[in-house]
């Protein structure tokens, strides 16, 4: 257990623990406010994210930054944005579950060390990862669940709505739950 966020972070960008080391670029370790009370997870780094370092900036992290700002969240102060595995998969592919083994660790530790009060999954991995393994996104998306004093919504993926724009207004609807949500938290 380490109980510094930077030796987590560092300890992180050195891991070699899987195979997904041998063809990274980057590890994407996070990005946003560690004290912040909102994380929002992903599956794994895509291409521009294994490029950058950070989470979430190719074209679905522009329609995730929108939604953040339709409901006035600023990614820098407001949350934090993980992954369940923090090296890309090859060809964008959901992580294998032993990748996942291998890396929700450090996930657990960013959990640990946050705090936060709700945790947003980003699509059907994280969702089956974080809430339930048979979790449906296409069903219970905008739903809360309570687990270990953490609330727990699924969503969908920023880049399956960019596959299917009939999802845009389900995602939309999320990210005002997930406000109304705040509000009445306090957070």
């Amino acid at each position: 257990m380490v109980d510094k966020w930077d030796t987590l972070q560092s300890e992180c960008l050195a891991c070699k623990k899987c195979e997904l080391s041998k063809t990274r670029n980057q590890v994407v370790f996070g990005a946003g406010s560690p004290q912040a009370k909102v994380l929002f997870v992903g599956e794994g780094p895509g291409e521009q994210e294994d490029l950058s370092g950070k989470p979430f900036v190719g074209r679905g992290g522009q329609l995730l930054d929108k939604f953040l700002d339709y409901v006035e969240l600023d990614r820098e102060k407001d949350i934090y944005i993980a992954n369940i595995v923090k090296c890309r998969p090859p060809n964008n592919r959901d992580p294998l579950t032993a990748e996942q083994e291998t890396c929700i660790e450090w996930l657990r530790e960013q959990v640990r060390l946050m705090r936060p009060a709700i945790i947003v999954c980003l699509g059907r991995v994280s969702a089956q990862r974080m809430i339930a393994a048979d979790f449906k996104v296409t069903v219970q998306h905008g739903e809360f669940f309570e687990k270990g004093g953490i609330l727990f919504m699924g969503t969908f993926h920023p880049a399956a709505v960019l596959r299917d724009p009939r999802r845009k207004p389900d995602a939309f609807a999320d990210f005002l739950k997930l406000r109304e949500k705040m509000k009445e938290l306090e957070i």
